[in-house]
């Protein structure tokens, strides 16, 4: 008898941040992604010991950390799970915006409005997400190539487990031929309160947190259809569609992805 999967406690893991198992979501062709082979979450820097026992009872054969070195150095690394290969795959340079989170930790009430005010935190977003689409073709190629190979089940996370990982989430489910309206569908969980990255700002004064300050940095820690709908107006305008994105961008072949299709889908 095949053991399921473990359910996700109706207690959310403590200490670690927007995790949920892609299992059940269709593809255009009818079939389904399978339960317990494919997940996303936050980093796992902080689990508890309780959250580290419900993580090794997936059995997790593989997970992919985009967060970078800066990340990691203010987050810290994580958590050692049982038999599991960890591959630490940058989705940005750690130098590339590091002036620039120390701001949004750091600066006051006037730097904030400078750098975020007046649509420029959700600009900055929607750059990013083009950016990181065309220029780590390289990196998503290796993600794909190796879930396609022997990497699965699988757990993909960065900081929040809503950008580099949700960008690097829709590429998979682009691939296994998850149709757009639900990749975005399950993107936008990622917006859910109790999902959200939990904001740290340095300081102790009256401005550290106030109102002004939260609505001045909420565009950088919520999930907008428009960021992830920038990725895919990328893939429109640079290759056509995701099919040749995939092949021609990516250099994902036609056995690559019948692999990947077979390890993640179930009829």
């Amino acid at each position: 008898m095949t053991q399921q999967p473990p359910k996700v406690p109706q207690a959310a893991l403590v200490g670690v941040r927007n995790f949920r198992d892609l299992g059940g979501l269709p593809t255009a062709d009818g079939r389904r992604v399978r339960e317990g082979v494919l997940f996303r979450s936050g980093h796992l820097a902080h689990a508890t010991e309780e959250d580290t026992v419900f993580l090794d009872a997936l059995k997790l054969h593989t997970v992919f950390d985009f967060r970078n070195a800066a990340d990691i150095k203010l987050e810290g690394p994580d958590v050692t799970l049982n038999g599991v290969r960890n591959v630490n795959l940058p989705l940005s340079d750690p130098a590339d915006g590091a002036g620039f989170w120390t701001m949004v930790r750091e600066g006051d009430l006037n730097t904030l409005r400078k750098l975020l005010d007046e649509g420029r935190a959700a600009q900055r977003m929607i750059n990013s997400y083009r950016t990181l689409l065309t220029t780590r073709l390289g990196e998503h190629s290796r993600m794909l190539g190796a879930i396609a190979e022997d990497s699965s089940p699988v757990l993909m996370h960065c900081s929040a487990g809503k950008d580099r990982a949700g960008l690097s989430i829709a590429v998979t489910l682009l691939a296994l031929g998850v149709e757009r309206d639900v990749i975005e569908a399950d993107y936008l969980e990622s917006a859910a309160a109790h999902r959200r990255y939990k904001i740290w700002r340095k300081g102790g004064g009256e401005d550290t947190m106030s109102p002004e300050v939260l609505t001045l940095l909420l565009p950088l820690f919520d999930a907008r259809i428009e960021y992830l709908a920038a990725a895919f107006t990328t893939i429109e305008e640079t290759w056509g569609d995701s099919e040749r994105y995939l092949t021609e961008g990516l250099g994902f072949t036609a056995p690559q992805r019948e692999r990947l299709r077979e390890r993640l889908l179930t009829d």
